[in-house]
């Protein structure tokens, strides 16, 4: 059972996680700092309140409604999310879009097939000769460009 337990914990991923809660605590914390220190005197400033507008609240019957609070943690919340958008999914996806396309340009040159003229048996298309019945074919200029492979012209 505690075996168990450790082999799960020293998985690599759970670490991995781990690692990035800790730096995306952190990177929350210095984000909310941010937005403390300079966006939300700016925005008070803007709108005519002087400074820090997070102690903003209004009353109803003698409840109390912090709503500068809120507004602080939304504009800490729109700030991280777009720091993470552009400086980390952006980046990734332009990363992962370039190991893709080079994926993406190996073609399986046995995956288009074509039929023999003589025989009539499927062969692969970039194929210049049958394999069942030997005879010289005519490979599939379009089947030989995909799979990268000079045209060669067919000997008689």
């Amino acid at each position: 059972m505690l075996n168990g337990f450790k082999d799960f914990i020293l998985r690599g991923n759970v670490i991995s996680m781990a690692i990035g809660l800790a730096v995306g605590s952190a990177f929350t914390a210095v984000v909310t700092g941010f937005s403390t220190a300079f966006i939300t005197p700016l925005i008070g400033l803007a709108t005519g309140s002087v400074g820090d507008f997070s102690s903003a609240e209004f009353s109803v019957e003698g409840a109390i409604f912090p709503y500068g609070k809120f507004l602080a943690a939304a504009i800490a919340f729109l700030i991280t999310a777009a720091v993470l958008y552009f400086l980390v999914v952006v980046p990734m996806n332009k990363v992962q879009n370039r190991f893709t396309a080079k994926e993406k340009e190996k073609v399986d040159i046995k995956a288009a097939l074509r039929d023999c003229p003589h025989c009539y048996t499927e062969i692969p298309a970039v194929a210049s000769r049958c394999a069942h019945c030997t005879s010289q074919v005519e490979p599939d200029p379009e089947a030989r460009a995909l799979a990268n492979l000079p045209a060669q012209p067919v000997k008689s």
